[in-house]
Order: C-alpha cells, then sequence, then structure tokens
C-alpha cells in the first residue's frame, strides 16, 4: 500500500542504506495526497517525527539522516493506518487544544478547533460580568477527554470545575489530562450529562452529541469510522443532548449564571426555542473561523429562578 515508504525497510535488508530522513517524509506526503487527505504535508511530517521520537526543530535537523531498518519499519506502520483514515491524533494519542497537549483513546472525541468557540464564549461571558480570577463553579457536560474544562480552568485561576461523562475510560483519560496539566481544580463524575449534579454552577459548558442519526453514515471516515457513535449520535433530529441539557439547566445555573453549548450546522433556532422554554435567555450564536454559528450561550435571570 505505501511502498514508496517501504523502500527504505528494503533497501536496509540489502545492505544498501539510501533512504533519507528527509526523502521518506516527503514521499509520504505525496502517497497523502494521492490518497486525497486534507493535510498530506503536516501528516508526513507529524508520523515521521512521532515514528523517530523527533520534535519539529530535530526532524528539520535530521534531514539528510539516513534511515534504518526499525525506523523505517515503524514509519510505514504508521503511514498504513494513516491511509485507512485513522486520525493522526489517534494514531499519535494526542491533540492541542487551546495551547494545551490532551491525551486520546478510542473512547474520547478528537478535540476539534471549532471547538475553542465555546471557550471563547464562555470567556467572553465571564470577562462581561467580572474579574475572570473570581470564584466560579463549572460543570463541563459530557466532558471526553475534558478539553473543554481543563481549558476554562487554565483560564480561570480560582474556578473549580467538574466533568460528567457515562464512559469511565474517558473520565480516566480526563483525570490524566488533568493530572498532567495540574489543575487539580478539576473532578469528575460518571453520570448522564448533568444526572448526578448538584447545584448551583456559575458556569456549564457542553459539546453534546449533536449528528442525525441518519447522517452519521455521510461523516468523513475519521468521524464516522473513529469517533466513538455515543459521542456523535443526537437522535433522530440531532437534538436529544440539548433536550437533556434544557432539562435540568435551569435549575442547576445560579442566577446570573450562562451555559454554551457547541452547535452543529443550522441547529442555532432550534437550540435557543430550548432553552427559552425553560426560562434562560439565548444570546446571539458566536460563529467559528468558517462563519458558521458554533456556539450558543444562555443565561439565567433572576426571573428565570
Amino acid at each position: 500500500m505505501i511502498s514508496v515508504v517501504d523502500t527504505a525497510a528494503h533497501a536496509w535488508r540489502a545492505g544498501a542504506q539510501t533512504v533519507s530522513v528527509g526523502a521518506v517524509r516527503r514521499a509520504l506526503a505525496a502517497k497523502f495526497h494521492a490518497a486525497g487527505l486534507d493535510s498530506p504535508e503536516l501528516d508526513a511530517r507529524i508520523l515521521v517525527g512521532h515514528a523517530l521520537g523527533l520534535d519539529h526543530t530535530a526532524l528539520a535537523a535530521a534531514e539528510a539522516r539516513l534511515l534504518d531498518f526499525e525506523e523505517a519499519d515503524a514509519v510505514a506502520a504508521l503511514a498504513r493506518r494513516r491511509l485507512t483514515r485513522e486520525p493522526v491524533a489517534r494514531i499519535v494519542g494526542a491533540r492541542e487544544f487551546w495551547g494545551l497537549r490532551l491525551r486520546l483513546d478510542a473512547a474520547t472525541l478528537v478535540p476539534r478547533p471549532e471547538t475553542e468557540t465555546v471557550v471563547e464564549a464562555a470567556l467572553a461571558a465571564v470577562d462581561a460580568g467580572g474579574s475572570r480570577a473570581r470564584r466560579l463553579r463549572i460543570a463541563d457536560l459530557g466532558t471526553g477527554s475534558g478539553a473543554l474544562l481543563l481549558a476554562l480552568l487554565t483560564e480561570l485561576p480560582n474556578a473549580y470545575g467538574v466533568g460528567t461523562d457515562t464512559s469511565t475510560r474517558a473520565l480516566c483519560l480526563a483525570r490524566e489530562n488533568a493530572r498532567h496539566l495540574r489543575l487539580t481544580r478539576a473532578a469528575f463524575l460518571a453520570c448522564d450529562m448533568a444526572a448526578a449534579l448538584r447545584a448551583p454552577f456559575d458556569l456549564i459548558v457542553s459539546n453534546p452529541p449533536y449528528v442525525a442519526s441518519g447522517d452519521i453514515a455521510a461523516l468523513t471516515p475519521e468521524v464516522r469510522d473513529f469517533d466513538p457513535r455515543v459521542a456523535l449520535d443526537g437522535g433522530s433530529d440531532g437534538l436529544a443532548g440539548y433536550r437533556s441539557i434544557a432539562a435540568t439547566a435551569s435549575a442547576l445555573l445560579a442566577v446570573g449564571g450562562i451555559i454554551v453549548v457547541e452547535l452543529g450546522a443550522g441547529q442555532a433556532q432550534a437550540v435557543a426555542a430550548l432553552f427559552a422554554a425553560v426560562g434562560l435567555a439565548p444570546r446571539p450564536p458566536r460563529h467559528d473561523l468558517n462563519d458558521i454559528p458554533r456556539a450558543l450561550l444562555a443565561a439565567k435571570s433572576a426571573a428565570g429562578a
């Protein structure tokens, strides 16, 4: 499948070590490009660096170095995985989110850049209400790797947060990410969304499942075949997760508290209506870098208490 890269191993076996790190990286990028992958050069650089244990700077410095047999086999094995459309983040076991390196496994979504829009919207709302240094209680419903909660805790020095998830594997990974980041103000709890939480919270965030069940088959292979279905499937209309959140959000929020949820494309109006129906006041959605309404905020006023 990747004969260009396998050439390195073949050459080593024949005693002709003629394939350099740079040549393999370029060949891999060309193979990924031919396969229609979105970022072939970046993927090749990350995977070659991961196989060889080199960061970006060290990889550049090693361009002319020849690969040995074990190295060539390691690169080829990772390349084969990528050509099955396994995401690079899953292959290397980590992804950067909000400047934080988070570990991943099969129980969690790969955090995506558009989800940072939820963090941006939440921090803007916190800023509008006072100092970031004030004490806040945060809940992250369906926390997965802990991405939203941990990003917020790095920005809010006196906040305390709890992340919930139905997957104990995901919660173990979120705890590990919190320990690695030395965020002792994070706790994690096994339950469905907010089922085991006790009010009040100043801020609730969530990236719930929001893909309509019938649309999952049309997702890219990287998502459809590798993200956990439970984290994708939002029911027949994609709104089941939002209904669950809306059912408890008003009771969980302190007066003046806010909730911020990630949206799927075209869901802003329907989700706003769900929150308005339980006495919360929706605000205009925040758009991501592709100008898609991506994060919806709703507030609890004294009248909605």
